[in-house]
């Protein structure tokens, strides 16, 4: 299921309303810096970790332990071999990018040997395998033609969850703690979204019109973190516009 919060354009966006001055972490795995590689490679995995376990149990019908062991493996393998620095985004999206890239990992995977060992001085990164296990486990199981599509949707599950992460600690630290919590119980609690202003704003002591300012601020700083983050883990101006427009047209299934 993707997320779509109220309030949303349900329509394509303005190009205007884009944020410009991210930088992107496609462009980066190109850097000859290590650290900026590193800092790159981490936007990455933050937003594909997940479609990647879930598409490895879903397609290649990887037990859960070997699932985990092979997401962490790809992504040492990527860091390692500098698989992303290939990417041509005149050719493809790069979500379609990582995934031709995983189904050729694993291939390769099965071809050489069931097991590779993890690369010399590759840390493990720190996923939480075991909530996205029960994740899988509550979700209807694609047949073979929606996998695709379900690599996509988990994709932009990945990155509206990590907004609303961002959003969370923005907003504590700006002493604006009252908007998150608007936002979470209007906007993405589905089951308290028909209340009114006014019987939230009583819950927190606030006025119709400071929930109403509040809210607005809350949804316009998500969009942003959402849009930065997009820009970051697209290849160039005409897939992010391309992915944003879809991303905020987005509809619950």
């Amino acid at each position: 299921m993707t997320f779509t919060p109220r309030g949303a354009s349900p329509t394509p966006l303005p190009a205007r309303g884009f944020p410009t001055t991210r930088r992107s972490a496609v462009a980066a795995m190109r850097s000859g810096s290590a650290g900026e590689r590193g800092w790159a490679l981490d936007a990455i995995v933050s937003a594909y970790w997940k479609p990647v376990y879930k598409y490895l149990r879903l397609k290649w019908r990887e037990p859960h332990e070997d699932a985990r062991d092979m997401t962490q493996e790809f992504f040492a393998r990527a860091m390692e071999k500098r698989f992303f620095e290939a990417y041509d985004p005149a050719r493809a999206r790069f979500r379609t990018y990582v995934r031709t890239c995983l189904d050729g990992f694993v291939q390769n995977e099965r071809t050489f040997a069931r097991r590779l060992k993890r690369s010399p001085g590759m840390e493990l990164l720190s996923l939480d395998f075991e909530a996205a296990d029960g994740e899988l486990s509550r979700q209807e199981i694609p047949d073979a033609m929606g996998l695709e599509e379900c690599f996509r949707r988990e994709w932009i599950r990945s990155l509206f969850t990590g907004a609303v992460e961002k959003l969370r600690t923005a907003c504590e630290a700006r002493g604006r703690a009252a908007a998150f919590r608007l936002f979470e119980a209007y906007d993405l609690d589905e089951g308290r979204a028909s209340r009114r202003y006014a019987e939230l704003g009583r819950e927190l002591g606030l006025s119709v019109s400071q929930v109403t300012n509040a809210l607005a601020f809350a949804r316009r700083e998500f969009r942003r973190l959402l849009l930065e983050d997009l820009r970051a883990l697209t290849g160039s101006e005409r897939e992010f516009q391309e992915e944003a427009r879809a991303l905020f047209v987005a509809k619950d299934r």
